[in-house]
């Protein structure tokens, strides 16, 4: 659980960083799964929100308490509460003229992003929860995913069911197998649960 107290001093983590941040960049490595040009997602956990948090107190040098909960509770939606998968889906062209002229096209492609759990049914993700549903949603390179799985998909995935991730946009359309590391490192996430 992410509290002010369970994260590192600003002293502590500029002395362990050096050593800590490949370990975290190989962790957040593992949970990354490129789904087809642009699209990428990170698949986020405790440990990976908690690298971040870090980083970001370090980087404003945030140490009063009240600053720092109000970091924990803006990070606290991306962390899995055993039900689900939480991910953040980049949109990533190198070029920026490129980035101009196609981030318009991109428009709904985070709410046509799924996951497959082998002989279940496509899970649509829940994107960009934090918007205010009754403005206009701008079109952003960055979204905020959510996967509700059901308990019998949480208990295939934990026994090593294949999981494909997919998009059907069309101009973005793309199915990958998650990799078998990727998938064990996912499936920690979920918790067992009672069948409804």
């Amino acid at each position: 659980m992410l509290t002010v107290d369970s994260l590192m001093t600003l002293a502590a983590y500029a002395r362990c960083r050096p050593a800590r941040r490949p370990l975290e960049i190989a962790h957040r490595q593992l949970r990354s799964v490129p789904l087809g040009a642009p699209l990428r997602l990170q698949f986020e956990d405790e440990q990976t929100v908690r690298y971040q948090l870090q980083e970001v107190l370090r980087v404003e040098q945030m140490a009063e308490p009240a600053r720092v909960q109000r970091e924990i509770a803006a990070y606290a939606p991306l962390l899995p509460d055993g039900r689900n998968w939480k991910a953040t889906l980049m949109l990533e062209w190198a070029d920026a003229a490129l980035r101009r002229r196609e981030l318009p096209r991109s428009a709904g492609v985070a709410e046509r992003v799924f996951v497959q759990v082998a002989g279940h049914s496509r899970v649509y993700a829940v994107a960009d929860e934090d918007l205010d549903p009754a403005r206009p949603r701008p079109v952003m390179a960055v979204h905020f995913l959510r996967f509700e799985l059901t308990p019998p998909m949480s208990a295939a995935v934990r026994g090593g069911a294949a999981v494909r991730l997919g998009c059907d946009h069309p101009a973005y359309a793309a199915e990958v197998a998650i990799a078998p590391a990727t998938l064990a490192s996912l499936a920690g996430d979920l918790a067992a649960q009672v069948a409804m």
